[in-house]
This record gives C-alpha cells, sequence and structure tokens, in this order.
C-alpha cells in the first residue's frame, strides 16, 4: 500500500466562477517531481482520477479536467477512453509535430473533444509553429509572463474570428487581472486566484504486470465473458478498481452484482483501454522507460502490417511482448512462463524464433542501423562506464589492458 498526489489548481471564468482545473501528478506533497515522461505522469493522472478517485468529488459535477499532453500521449490511444465532456486535452508547447501528431489532433477535434495550447507566447516562432493547427484549438492559455502584451492583443483579434477562447495563465496580481480581463480574456489561471492543491489518494496499491499482461491477451483474443469474469474475480483489488472506474464513467441505479455486468457495461473496449493506461502507469522509472515503450508499439504496428491477415492480432502482440523484458526490468522468460501466450508468439520473445522472426531481425537491424549512426554522433559525450557495462552485458570480451 501507499500513496500518490494529484496537484489540481483552479481555472476561472471571467464572471469569476470556477470553469475547471489542471490535474498534474506529484510524487509528494509539497509540489513533488513529476514523473519524468509525461505520458507516464499523464497516465497516472487519469488513472487515477478515473479510477481511485470520484470524479465529481475531485471536480464537481460540472467541473472540467485539463489534462497535459505531449506527442507520446496523443498517440497512445489513452485519450480514448475519456469523457470529451469532462477533460480537455491540453497540448505542451514543447510537443513534437510529426505528420501522425498532427493528424490525431485533427481526428480528437473531429471527434468532439475540447483541445487546448499550453503556455503560448505569442511570438513569431510559436505562432509559425501552430499555425497550421490553431484553427483546431479551442482553447489558447497565453503565458503572460512571457508574452508582450502588442502580440497578445494581435492574435486575439486574428483568432476571436474562428471561435478560439482565450486563458491567460501564470496571472500573479489584482493588477494584472484586471488588465488582462480588460482585453478580453475568457479564462484564468494563476496563484493570484489558487495555488495548486494536492489531493493524497490513500491506500494506493499497484496490480503485477503479469496480472494487466494475463487480461489484455484474454481481451485481445475475444476470450468468453466468463473467462475473464473469472480471471478478475482472483484478484479483489483489481476487481475494486474496476467497479470505481465504472461508477466514475457510468450513472447508474442498479448495484453492481458481478463481474460480468461490469465487463458489459463499460465494454470490452474501454476495458482494454482502462487496462493499457494502467501498463503504461506502470512502466519502470528508469530513463529508457519512454524509448522502450515506443520501440514496443513501433516494433507491433510494423510486424501487424506485414503479417499475413490471419496473424495480424498475434503478430501485434508479439512486437509488443518483444521487450517486455526490458520494459519491466525482469527475465522474459520466467515473466512468459506466467502469462501462458499462444506458442508462436512465446517463441518469437523468448528463443526470437518461429514464424515472426524474419519480420522482428528486419526491424532490429534498422533499429540498430539508426542507434550506431546516434552512438557515432555523440561518442565523445557517452559514459565510458555505462559502454563497459552495454558491451559485457551483450557477451563483448573487453580487453582490460587496453582500458
Amino acid at each position: 500500500m501507499g500513496k500518490l498526489y494529484i496537484a489540481k489548481q483552479k481555472i476561472y471564468l471571467a464572471n469569476e466562477n470556477v470553469y475547471g482545473y489542471e490535474l498534474l501528478f506529484r510524487d509528494g506533497t509539497e509540489g513533488g517531481e513529476p514523473f519524468p515522461s509525461h505520458i507516464k505522469a499523464t497516465a497516472h493522472v487519469i488513472f487515477n482520477t478515473l479510477t481511485n478517485l470520484n470524479t465529481d468529488a475531485l471536480l464537481g459535477k460540472t467541473g472540467i479536467a485539463f489534462i497535459n499532453a505531449d506527442e507520446h500521449f496523443l498517440t497512445s490511444g489513452i485519450i480514448d477512453m475519456l469523457d470529451k465532456k469532462r477533460f480537455v486535452i491540453e497540448i505542451l508547447e514543447t510537443i513534437s509535430l510529426d505528420d501522425k501528431v498532427i493528424e490525431r489532433i485533427k481526428t480528437y477535434h473531429k471527434r468532439g473533444y475540447t483541445i487546448a495550447l499550453d503556455d503560448f507566447d505569442c511570438s513569431v516562432e510559436m505562432i509559425k509553429k501552430f499555425a497550421g493547427l490553431l484553427k483546431y484549438i479551442h482553447i489558447v492559455k497565453v503565458d503572460v509572463r512571457t508574452a508582450e502584451v502588442e502580440n497578445i492583443d494581435g492574435v486575439m483579434k486574428k483568432l476571436r474570428s474562428i471561435g478560439t477562447r482565450f486563458l491567460a495563465e501564470k496571472v500573479e496580481t489584482r493588477a494584472e487581472h484586471e488588465q488582462y480581463k480588460a482585453m478580453g480574456f475568457d479564462m484564468f489561471q494563476g496563484y493570484y486566484f489558487h495555488r495548486p492543491e494536492n489531493v493524497e489518494i490513500e491506500g494506493y496499491k499497484e496490480v503485477t504486470h503479469v496480472i494487466i499482461l494475463q487480461l489484455i491477451k484474454l481481451l485481445k483474443e475475444d476470450d468468453e465473458t466468463t473467462r475473464i469474469e473469472t480471471f478478475i474475480r482472483q484478484r479483489a483489488d483489481l476487481t475494486y478498481k474496476l467497479i470505481k472506474f465504472l461508477n466514475n464513467q457510468i450513472a447508474f441505479e442498479t448495484p453492481v452484482e458481478s463481474i460480468t455486468q461490469v465487463i458489459t457495461l463499460l465494454g470490452r473496449d474501454k476495458l482494454l483501454r482502462w487496462l493499457l493506461v494502467y501498463l503504461y502507469a506502470e512502466i519502470s522509472t528508469n530513463p529508457a522507460s519512454k524509448s522502450l515503450l515506443q520501440l514496443a508499439l513501433n516494433r507491433a504496428e510494423k510486424m501487424e502490417e506485414e503479417a499475413h491477415h490471419k496473424d495480424k492480432e498475434k503478430a501485434y502482440l508479439a512486437g509488443m511482448f518483444s521487450l517486455l523484458g526490458a520494459v519491466f526490468e525482469t527475465n522474459v522468460k520466467t515473466l512468459m512462463n506466467h502469462v501462458n501466450m499462444d506458442r508462436e508468439i512465446s517463441r518469437l520473445v523468448i528463443d526470437k524464433k518461429g514464424k515472426f522472426a524474419a519480420s522482428l531481425m528486419k526491424i532490429e537491424q534498422s533499429e540498430k542501423e539508426y542507434l550506431k549512426k546516434l552512438v557515432m554522433e555523440n561518442f565523445n559525450i557517452l559514459d565510458t562506464v555505462e559502454l563497459i557495462y552495454t558491451l559485457e552485458y551483450s557477451g563483448v570480451s573487453v580487453d582490460r589492458n587496453k582500458l
């Protein structure tokens, strides 16, 4: 058992009523550091907001939650499980914009999600960066500490015509509030109004990776509901969290009587999304975890694309599972013994053999070519000890006399 903390800061409308909150994950009561990966931090915020906490108690019955999103979060599929009426996707100003990210932003806009842009400084550089996306942005959060007043005024005049709303963030004094209110800002956020408050999550307890992986396997294989129910019932903590998640998602009067009822009401797709968010939230805190996760997702997508239509699901799982040992920092053979996966998936993950091996080998070669280039370009700044560890771990003998 342990504790987690979510920091929430109020966002006010011009009439001084509370519109919503920005939510951030923290690792302590004194505004501790967030996780090193935005996707991991956001996954924790979402998972604990939707599962461990009562959403109405946290946000009020009509409150809105602003959730930070970087490029990894946008392309992870996690957003699909959010209630678009209660959550605002807040795009970080540092986001890397490629075709895939841009397409996702457009897709979520089309689906009816509210999209905000964080820390907009109204500079020429930032306007250029987001020029092609501004028509898909509903709320621009202007950083009043760095933006020039003349630039703010110009941006507001231009974007008002397409219905953009503006939020003045980092407002710290009454004079600033009056100034930006007179300029026509719709919303306000900052220490003048409300300092972030920490919400403590009591009784926080993680479910093992193996349990989650087994459930994902059953759902991906479209197994019988009764079998999924039997599996979930083996873990009281998982059952409890699922029911809490359901209660926060669906308003219904009939008490929950069975896990089958939970699966039916929630739907398999949303249950799978919930488990994937949980999986994201449990990833190791080592500095390479984000890259390893993205590498696994890339492998899964490429292997699925290359596989025969009858094997696409297996190929996807094989690609995802090919890095489980590294992601979960454990012996992959031991892990796979617990999961009891399809034989071809197990052969690939443990021995790199079987029908999917050729596809994985090709992808690994492409990865190594990129990493080789990256290592050579940055060789002078790499740590000698880390290089020795890497070589020895890979079975490459180092001549001690030449060190």
